[in-house]
């Protein structure tokens, strides 16, 4: 009878979350991946640069980690907000955020937030990576396991192992945005080291060759500084739009699982 109760109950509770007992039985086999890089309580700060003018700020982070659809999950979030003194030139006001598989590193909820001039667009997608469905405010679509949206791909890029790779060497990943799954290639560019508000940092340098579904109304090509070391924090992003490009530099930083080993 105790038997019968306890698993009316987990049938229960998983109906309520949307998801089955099959579901939950099938968790053994999604991937588990080490993760060294980033943890609960992470937040990056970045000056948003337009030119030689502080357009806006960003803040990245990972406020908690929720349970969703039987798992638990990285919140992260991503703000651009224009400062008031740049507000008259091109206002923004752009919200993202991803529930990032704490195990598996892969995303189980995106949604896009933008606010650009006059531009607005929402979309928020699911990603029942069990069935390989993605059910997202514009319809239904088919997708390969551990597919990314573009904020999940840039954190599972901080864990990857850049120790043996070469200029022009490439990793392959797969991003769904929309109604399709894009490649997302992420070239590896080399090693810099560079000064930003936050500090001097030894870097690697890659650069998603993005299709579809960027950071910002305006696609163009992304370069991206990461600390050469654990942590792969962001330190510099620099972004091209249509006149010119934005460039965010790493101004403050808490919660990381260690000190930046490539700060000088």
């Amino acid at each position: 009878m105790l038997i019968t109760k306890i698993s009316f109950f987990i049938l229960l509770f998983a109906l309520s979350y949307g998801f089955t007992v099959e579901d939950l039985n099938k968790d053994d086999e999604l991937r588990t991946l080490e993760n060294n890089a980033f943890k609960e309580g992470e937040k990056l700060t970045f000056q948003l640069n337009y030119g030689f003018v502080t357009a806006g700020i960003a803040v990245m982070q990972i406020p908690r980690i929720k349970r969703i659809s039987g798992r638990q999950a990285y919140h992260v979030t991503f703000e651009v907000n224009s400062v008031p003194s740049f507000d008259w030139i091109y206002k923004v006001r752009d919200r993202y955020e991803t529930y990032l598989d704490v195990k598996g590193i892969f995303p189980w909820r995106f949604e896009q937030h933008i606010r650009e001039g006059g531009y607005v667009r929402d979309f928020s997608a699911f990603f029942d990576q069990r069935k390989g469905k993605a059910k997202t405010s514009e319809g239904e679509y088919e997708i390969p396991q551990y597919v990314n949206d573009i904020v999940s791909a840039f954190y599972y890029s901080r864990i990857l192992d850049y120790s043996e790779m070469k200029a022009d060497d490439m990793i392959h990943l797969q991003n769904f945005y929309k109604d399709k799954v894009y490649d997302l290639d992420v070239k590896f560019l080399g090693r810099e080291t560079i000064d930003v508000p936050a500090g001097k940092f030894d870097c690697i340098v890659i650069e998603p060759l993005v299709q579809e579904g960027g950071l910002f109304k305006h696609e163009g090509n992304i370069i991206i500084w990461l600390t050469d070391d654990s942590l792969k924090m962001p330190v510099k992003v620099r972004t091209k739009i249509v006149i010119g490009h934005v460039e965010a530099m790493l101004s403050e930083y808490e919660g990381l699982v260690r000190i930046p080993e490539a700060k000088r």
